[in-house]
């Protein structure tokens, strides 16, 4: 087999060297990995090989603060963001549910009836009628106890005001990636 720069292929997969070998059980876990469905109900787009999603200013500066979630985190804080407004994520179009998002009235619903990694950045202009309402959200909940859940939902708002504000400050959108 030729190698390349130490690497070479090993069942359709690259491996280090040769030394590793996939056992009969290795390849039943695989075939099983293989026919998991890729799509979580509780999101909307295709999960494919990521394991999270970083919303950053695009900008194209790497220096720029950003802010990043596995799937399972951002799902989380957004039903945590729409229970802030007073209704459940779950009950909305795209989420399980069959509520229309018409029917909600909320400045953060460009953030929260958002493809996880899919679909339109977010413009400047829905950056800054956002950040008023998180900005508020944090005010009212910071002083909730020391709930550790509390607390890292709060950080993780402090953070994407951050980042809005960065977009905001440069007049570039907010890049779901």
């Amino acid at each position: 087999m030729p190698k390349t720069r130490g690497l070479s292929p090993l069942n359709g997969a690259i491996q280090d060297d040769c030394d590793a070998v996939i056992t009969p059980t290795m390849r039943q876990i695989i075939s099983v990995a293989d026919t998991l469905p890729t799509t979580d109900p509780e999101h909307r787009t295709s999960k494919e090989d990521r394991m999270g999603l970083v919303l950053f200013p695009g900008d194209d500066d790497v220096t720029s603060p950003d802010i990043s979630w596995s799937y399972t985190g951002f799902s989380m804080f957004r039903k945590w963001l729409a229970q802030s407004e007073g209704f459940s994520l779950s009950e909305m179009c795209g989420f399980g549910g069959d509520r229309p998002w018409s029917s909600v009235s909320t400045t953060l619903a460009p953030l929260l009836d958002h493809p996880d990694d899919d679909g339109p950045d977010l413009t400047p202009a829905q950056c800054a009628a956002m950040l008023p309402r998180l900005e508020a959200i944090i005010d009212q909940r910071q002083h909730d106890g020391s709930d550790p859940v509390l607390q890292r939902r709060i950080d993780d708002t402090r953070q994407l005001v951050t980042v809005m504000k960065v977009c905001l400050s440069k007049d570039v959108e907010l890049i779901f990636g």
